[in-house]
């Protein structure tokens, strides 16, 4: 597991959302209580333009710009059903660092759960196929050489699908457009040089 990789998605997920620490490090909430919403990703960021299904952002963390597409799933299915609610938000992520060297890295970021410890989710674009491994509340690429190639993909595609299988064993269908993705991410190109 890259240990810095992962420190980096804490970094995005903190500017983005305005908070420290991360989601899973807060407590569950009791069944009774009702979840809160989802925390908004976009909160602290500023809004480029808004592609199809995808939006392009900037924002900054202590002087450091970052730039990134993000989308919803427009279809999430759970086995066993109805084990995810609204405060279960899902968010996919395209991020650039120039600060850090990163260009189109693909996360992906769940709030008010985490992922099973040391399993993969898998991201099915058409034929091809990406292993993400996962770490509590995100998921990145397994194998660096394939990102570029999942980028490309991506831009190709009409869907991406990711499954994953949840702490509590819930196995996750989480179906995201990529109408919209090529655009977004020249744009955050443009943006993040």
């Amino acid at each position: 597991m890259d240990f810095y990789r992962a420190f980096r998605f804490a970094w995005l997920a903190a500017a983005v959302l305005g908070w420290f620490p991360a989601m899973s490090a807060v407590a569950p909430r009791a069944a009774a209580q009702p979840q809160a919403p989802a925390a908004n990703p976009t909160a602290q960021a500023t809004l480029l333009g808004q592609f199809g299904d995808w939006g392009a952002y900037t924002a900054e963390l202590r002087g450091h710009k970052i730039c990134f597409a993000l989308a919803k799933p427009t279809s999430s299915q759970d086995n066993p059903p109805n084990r995810r609610s609204a405060a279960n938000a899902v968010y996919m992520f395209v991020s650039s660092r120039p600060t850090d060297r990163v260009k189109n890295e693909v996360s992906i970021l769940i709030t008010n759960y985490a992922f099973k410890p040391n399993s993969d989710a898998v991201v099915t674009i058409g034929n091809a196929s990406y292993a993400m491994y996962t770490q509590n509340d995100g998921a990145w690429v397994k194998n660096p050489p394939d990102e570029p190639k999942m980028i490309e993909a991506m831009r190709a595609g009409a869907d991406l699908v990711v499954k994953a299988v949840t702490s509590r064993g819930t196995q996750t269908t989480d179906t995201f457009s990529l109408k919209g993705i090529s655009q977004a991410l020249d744009r955050i190109a443009q943006e993040c040089q």
